[in-house]
């Protein structure tokens, strides 16, 4: 049974199963070089065909992502941003035209400082349409659960494939979409995946009632290509911000061109990960 809702990630996902297309969502770590780029940044990757888009909070233990995306979170949290701060690139980018939905990947603790109240009014005044917790597991989310449908916000699960025998109740009260961790350990470009990924894929698929989609490890055309045939989405993240990082020289510079130069290169980037039609 399909969940009837007019939640923006829905309308995506109908809109490229029927073109048969799978999405590319890129992650960001938001404030990283800082929150004006971030906005830039998130208008690069729509541009450069992203579906939708995670908007990650920096964070002082980032359990689940690998060095990359720390650094990232180190040079963000510099600039003390805060869990609002990144609520704000939304509103600034979809003031700017951005139009796909917005997803905010972050650890629990912050939530819970900020209030689970003032949380989802805050995701819903800013235009998000789904949310990441990583660290909140299914025996514990019902009350945010409650507080994310009331808000029409999807809480979109993680599922590894060390879940078990979890994975098909993780799967099966999914919302948005089901996000399927594609190796091991934390985030971070890999050239393989887990062993056992197409029957761990084929499992979910096969409880969930909503789109699956891939993450962890994912940098390349030819790995999204691979990956395609049995999932209906990517997230690309450790890739897109080291090429950030990458970039930083271009991004934090004094003089527009060079920093047009420093956007470019990761619109290039994400444009690049597209599938051949």
């Amino acid at each position: 049974m399909s969940v009837a809702t007019t939640n923006a990630i829905d309308a995506v996902f109908a809109e490229l199963k029927a073109k048969g297309e799978t999405a590319i969502i890129p992650f960001l770590t938001m404030g990283d070089p800082d929150l004006e780029t971030s906005v830039s940044l998130v208008q690069a990757a729509e541009a450069a065909g992203a579906h939708m888009i995670e908007l990650g909070v920096p964070y002082s233990d980032p359990l689940a992502d690998g060095p990359v995306i720390q650094r990232a979170s180190e040079r963000a949290l510099r600039h003390s941003v805060s869990l609002a701060d990144c609520m704000s690139v939304a509103a600034k980018a979809r003031e700017r035209g951005v139009g796909m939905p917005f997803i905010l990947f972050t650890y629990f603790n912050p939530v819970l400082q900020f209030g689970l109240d003032r949380f989802f009014e805050q995701l819903k005044a800013n235009d998000f349409s789904g949310v990441i917790i990583p660290d909140l597991p299914l025996e514990e989310d019902e009350e945010t659960r409650q507080k994310a449908e009331a808000a029409g916000i999807h809480l979109i699960p993680l599922v590894a494939p060390t879940s078990d025998a979890r994975v098909e109740r993780i799967a099966a009260r999914a919302r948005g979409f089901v996000y399927c961790v594609s190796s091991l350990g934390v985030t971070g470009v890999r050239s393989e995946f887990y062993s056992g990924i197409d029957k761990f894929l084929a499992t979910v698929r096969g409880a969930a009632n909503v789109p699956i989609c891939v993450g962890f490890g994912i940098s390349s055309r030819e790995q999204v290509e691979q990956l395609s045939s049995s999932c209906d989405g990517v997230i690309v993240g450790s890739a897109i911000v080291r090429k950030v990082e990458e970039a930083l020289p271009l991004l934090t510079a004094t003089e527009a061109g060079k920093r047009r130069e420093g956007l470019e290169a990761v619109q290039a980037f994400i444009a690049g990960l597209k599938p051949r039609s």
